[in-house]
C-alpha cells in the first residue's frame, strides 16, 4: 500500500474543511470531481520527500522540520480517546490535510524554468524515497509544483498538502 499525496492551493482552511467535509469528497485535485488546483504526487510526503526538494532548491542540508506545515484535517482529537483508534477516527485512517508555511511555497514559486533539470537531478540523486536517479522522470514533478506554488502566490493562497493512505 503506497501513501497518496496531492499538493493543492487553496484561499484558506475554511474551504479546505469544506470540501473535506463533503461526503463524497476524495483528493481535492484529483477523480471526477476535483476541486482545487493542484498536483497528484504520490508518495512526496510534505516532511521528508519535498523537504529534500525544498533543501535542493534552497542549496542547505535536509531537516525534518525544513517544511513547516500546520495541521487543517483532522481539526480536533476525538475527546477521552482510549485504547485503540475506531474504524472512523479521521486520526488513524485520515486522510489528512496540511498547510504548508509560506517558505515553502515561495521557495517553489522562486525556482526559474532553467533550473529545473539541475534541480530535479539533484532531487533525484539525493532522495532514495523517490525511487529514481533518473531527474528527467522527476522534472515534469518538478515543473509542476513550481507552477502551482507561483499560482498560489499570485492569488495569495496557501499551498496544502493531502495525504491519504
Amino acid at each position: 500500500m503506497g501513501v497518496l499525496t496531492d499538493y493543492f492551493r487553496a484561499a484558506d482552511d475554511a474551504a479546505v474543511l469544506a470540501a473535506i467535509e463533503d461526503p463524497e469528497s476524495g483528493s481535492p485535485v484529483g477523480g471526477a470531481r476535483p476541486v482545487f488546483d493542484g498536483v497528484e504526487a504520490k508518495g512526496v510526503d510534505p516532511d521528508v520527500v519535498l523537504g529534500q526538494l525544498i533543501a535542493v532548491v534552497r542549496q542547505v542540508e535536509w531537516a525534518v522540520d525544513l517544511v513547516g506545515g500546520t495541521p487543517v484535517w483532522p481539526t480536533t482529537p476525538p475527546p477521552g480517546r482510549e485504547g485503540p483508534a475506531d474504524e472512523d477516527d479521521p486520526w488513524a485512517t485520515g486522510p489528512w490535510v496540511m498547510r504548508l508555511d509560506r517558505a515553502a511555497r515561495d521557495t517553489l514559486a522562486d525556482l526559474a524554468d532553467a533550473e529545473v533539470p539541475a534541480v530535479s537531478a539533484r532531487w533525484a540523486a539525493e532522495s532514495e524515497e523517490l525511487g529514481t536517479t533518473d531527474g528527467e522522470d522527476l522534472r515534469p514533478l518538478v515543473e509542476d509544483l513550481a507552477g502551482l506554488a507561483r499560482r498560489a502566490r499570485e492569488a495569495d493562497e496557501d499551498l496544502y498538502c493531502w495525504i491519504c493512505l
